[in-house]
């Protein structure tokens, strides 16, 4: 089965990834303007080569180990909307366990909250920092880990989807979507970030999740604007539907989506049927669309298990 690399990119020069030996966060670098990739070298490069982009912010967790073996493959984490390189909470320290981990700050949040970038620059900007990696995203990080398979599948050597889609089939539906974030765009510029989260959090949705698992102090830290721009350049009505490319995936695919997650349940089974038999489906029990926030021992050990099967 043939490759077929997302139109507009370009392959990344990517540099291998370092392992360091502290136990939690090892680096957490913010940048508020970009910064040329050869600036970031000079700054980082010595301690953390392959780990820059022109103004993505990057959190890089380590093994709680003394470090793991030199071969090691690391995990990539994309996060979802109003969330932050810092929310995967004990999903991520668990995977860390065994696994080094780079958290990524995507545009419009954290770090990157002046960052700008659509779903396809955004895809650029990871492949030209990371090494070859597994790849975890969710929801919004789900849509930008698909961009990123498609386009660099050197890059990613396994994929997993939290929760994720391959986008709306009608544009008549899209450019709907597309509006009506337009206008929640200008509302969250109007109300601000607390009262945007109050009725973010409050949707169905993220319902079953705790006030600690919702991690609501981190989103807190996010701008406005950043998050505006985020729903303008990234929400799934700006993006072409990807359903019909799936098939090009030819790297092991996890979907993953919470037991009483109907929706995205469904989702999920409609992106493992579009990828083929590289993929498989998985539903996390007793969790809704943060499945890895609510159980996130159930998600870990599903992908700790999945990666020793497909290794």
């Amino acid at each position: 089965m043939g490759v077929d690399r997302e139109p507009g990119h370009t392959t990344a020069s990517v540099k291998p990834l370092r392992t360091h030996s502290s136990t939690r966060v090892a680096q957490n670098v913010a940048l508020s303007t970009p910064l040329s990739s050869s600036v970031m070298a000079a700054a980082y490069g010595p301690r953390w080569p392959g780990l820059y982009a022109e103004g993505v912010a990057f959190q890089v967790l380590s093994s709680i180990r003394s470090g793991p073996p030199a071969d090691t493959t690391p995990i990539t984490l994309l996060h979802g909307f109003t969330q932050t390189a810092k929310c995967w909470g004990p999903f991520a320290d668990q995977l860390a366990a065994a696994t080094p981990i780079v958290a990524i700050d995507l545009p419009g949040h954290g770090g990157s909250t002046d960052v700008r970038g659509d779903l396809k620059q955004t895809a650029t900007m990871i492949a030209s920092a990371i090494a070859p990696s597994v790849v975890i995203g969710y929801s919004l990080g789900g849509r930008v880990a698909l961009h990123l398979a498609l386009a660099f599948p050197e890059l990613v050597e396994r994929l997993v989807l939290i929760g994720a889609t391959g986008g709306i089939d009608s544009e008549i539906e899209r450019s709907q979507r597309q509006s009506a974030d337009e206008t929640l765009a200008d509302h969250l510029e109007s109300v601000g970030v607390e009262t945007f989260l109050d009725e973010w959090l409050a949707q169905p949705l993220f319902a079953s999740l705790t006030a600690q698992q919702s991690m609501r102090e981190q989103r807190s830290l996010n701008s406005a604007a950043g998050l505006a721009s985020s729903l303008r350049l990234c929400g799934v009505g700006t993006q072409a539907p990807l359903w019909d490319r799936l098939n090009n995936l030819t790297m092991p695919v996890l979907v993953l989506a919470g037991s009483n997650d109907e929706k995205f349940s469904q989702l999920g089974h409609r992106l493992v049927a579009s990828i083929g038999n590289n993929a498989s489906f998985m539903a996390i029990a007793e969790s809704g669309h943060s499945a890895h926030l609510e159980n996130p021992t159930a998600a870990s050990t599903a992908v700790t298990e999945w990666l020793s099967k497909t290794s």
